[in-house]
């Protein structure tokens, strides 16, 4: 039976749906970014050119508008979905004027509190976004616009494009990839081929999405909830994702005073995030030193022992 585990380590909470060792859906929710789900009380700073508002210290776009309020009025706010990262606008987090009073996320998942397996594979999916499969590779690429899943084979088409649909769906689910999705088959001139894809995917895309048919390009558009930034998205912030994952390995070290050696790009992270390296420090009991090295990759920092 599947089951959903939790892990909640430093600067994130991890959740992975879990059946025979292999993960098949997974979330983060990072420390310091306010939740989807959060009730908050804000202020209206803007209804042009975009309506927004404030709460608790970060900014929040409200998609469906408002009315009846005026600038600097007070009202609460439901998030609908978390910020994506980064300085663009459209990476801000959304919300919808709600009635409820204050409350805190529901949970990321309810499950047992336990290590996850595979979790390191599925960074390097992540990381990489190339996902292999039995005659073929997908290449995930997040735009402004949507998430691209691109299928590349050598299979015949038809084929090439069933089993992708299985692949597709799959990485959809196990990198939490939502809002807007473009999955781009091979072309299939047959309309009867092009009808075996879309059934596929109806039996296979995880719930709730809606979809297109394919269309004569091969393409498919897909629309699911989008809470949260998916991993993909995630591992495109490289530093502070990088230093998520180092730390999750460190904290798995012996016991014991260490040196953390990471690229520079990592090191700087951590010394804006010294309650991280504080963290750390009593996980492992003993203080935690750092040494930026360039020639590492950002992905291949380590622990010393001292």
């Amino acid at each position: 039976m599947p089951e959903w585990l939790v892990e909640r380590g430093i600067g994130e909470t991890r959740a992975a749906l879990v059946e025979d060792g292999e993960i098949i859906e997974a979330r983060v929710r990072r420390d310091g970014v306010i939740p989807a789900g959060t009730i908050l009380e804000a202020k209206l700073i803007a209804v042009a050119p975009r309506v927004a508002v404030e709460a608790a210290g970060a900014i929040f776009l409200l998609p469906r508008g408002v009315s009846g309020v005026s600038e600097g009025r007070s009202l609460f706010i439901e998030v609908t979905r978390e910020s994506l990262g980064g300085a663009e606008p459209w990476k801000r987090g959304f919300a919808r004027i709600t009635d409820e009073v204050p409350r805190a996320a529901p949970p990321l998942a309810d499950g047992r509190e336990a290590p996850i397996p595979d979790w390191d594979d599925l960074l390097e999916d992540a990381r990489s976004g190339v996902i292999s499969f039995n005659g073929g590779e997908l290449r995930i690429e997040p735009t402004a616009a949507m998430t691209m899943i691109d299928v590349d084979g050598w299979l015949a088409p038809p084929q090439l494009a069933k089993v992708a649909a299985w692949a597709a769906s799959r990485a959809i689910q196990r990198l939490d990839i939502g809002g807007s999705i473009g999955i781009d088959f091979p072309t299939l001139g047959a309309k009867d081929a092009r009808r075996e894809v879309d059934q596929l995917l109806d039996e296979y895309l995880p719930r709730p999405s809606e979809r297109t048919a394919m269309n004569g390009f091969g393409l498919v558009q897909v629309v699911r909830p989008r809470p949260r930034a998916s991993l993909v998205e995630l591992a495109r912030d490289r530093a502070p994702f990088e230093t998520r994952a180092m730390l999750r390995r460190t904290a798995r070290e012996p016991p014991g005073p260490k040196r953390i050696v990471a690229h520079p790009a990592v090191t700087a992270v951590l010394e804006q995030h010294r309650a991280w390296v504080e963290a750390l420090g009593r996980e492992l009991g003993g203080n935690i030193e750092l040494r930026s090295d360039p020639a590492l990759p950002m992905s291949g920092g380590y622990a010393e022992s001292l």
